[in-house]
């Protein structure tokens, strides 16, 4: 008999996820969900358009935020929502949404912890873009997890054992400034620090449309097929992980090893 998931995951496009832990609570993580995504001065420098956009998610009981860039504290999207639904996000998230009209916002710095019911929220070292942002670990007694949007790990985090690991499995950079998403670099050693019984690809899926002067000079690096034979074959020698490139919508039930 299957086992009752500890944790369900529907990925929302982009950065976007839903996450459901068994019991409570219903998290949503990061959401662009319709509208278009704009960057800098203007359209012409970098504009996103999603290929499918995504109903409100009902029931929601935390919004947490790591970042507090347009992609992941998207205005459109937050418009969208309760402005009575609690919010966790960086300290710069934090302040944006407060000014959005949201009437509970709970600031956190890496290190710092914060509890809804049996979950703990604990803030993580992210990416500098430019300042640093948070990652995050949850832990619930259904499943624990770990997310970080730009493939950005703490080298302070001690290893430990989780149910799932949410990241980019992809590199993306500009020229002369390098990689500011690093999920191919970081995948190899999120495996060995979490041993995750799952990974699930984020940040770049969704089919997102981008077009400006930025879209030109995008460089990638590695791809989901090449991320999943890095999890086949890490798996080999540790205990099996499975890797997942989500599809929108789609709701994935996660278990602990």
């Amino acid at each position: 008999m299957e086992p009752h998931p500890s944790i369900t995951a529907t990925y929302l496009g982009a950065n976007g996820w839903l996450l459901d832990f068994a019991g409570g609570p219903r998290l949503l993580v990061d959401p662009w969900l319709s509208g278009p995504l704009q960057f800098g001065p203007g359209d012409w420098l970098l504009k996103g358009e999603l290929a499918d956009p995504q109903p409100v998610p009902e029931g929601v009981d935390l919004l947490l935020l790591t970042q507090a860039l347009s992609d992941h504290c998207h205005p459109p999207s937050l418009a969208l929502l309760p402005k009575t639904i609690p919010v966790v996000g960086s300290a710069a998230a934090a302040q944006r949404v407060r000014s959005l009209g949201f009437q509970s916002a709970t600031a956190l710095r890496p290190g710092e912890r914060h509890d809804v019911g049996a979950l703990t929220i604990t803030a993580t070292v992210g990416a500098a873009v430019p300042q640093v942002e948070n990652g995050y670990l949850l832990d619930h007694p259904s499943g624990s997890l770990y997310l970080e949007p730009h493939g950005f790990l703490s080298p302070d985090l001690p290893a430990r054992t989780l149910t799932a690991v949410i990241t980019p499995v992809i590199d993306v950079g500009l020229p002369l400034a390098g990689a500011f998403v690093r999920g191919r670099t970081a995948l190899p050693q999120l495996l060995e620090r979490f041993r995750p019984a799952t990974v699930l690809a984020s940040t770049t899926g969704g089919d997102v449309r981008f077009s400006g002067v930025l879209a030109g000079l995008l460089q990638v690096q590695g791809s989901p097929s090449e991320a999943a034979a890095t999890v086949a074959a890490w798996g080999e020698a540790s205990p099996p992980c499975r890797f997942i490139d989500p599809v929108p919508g789609q709701p994935y039930p996660l278990h602990a090893s």
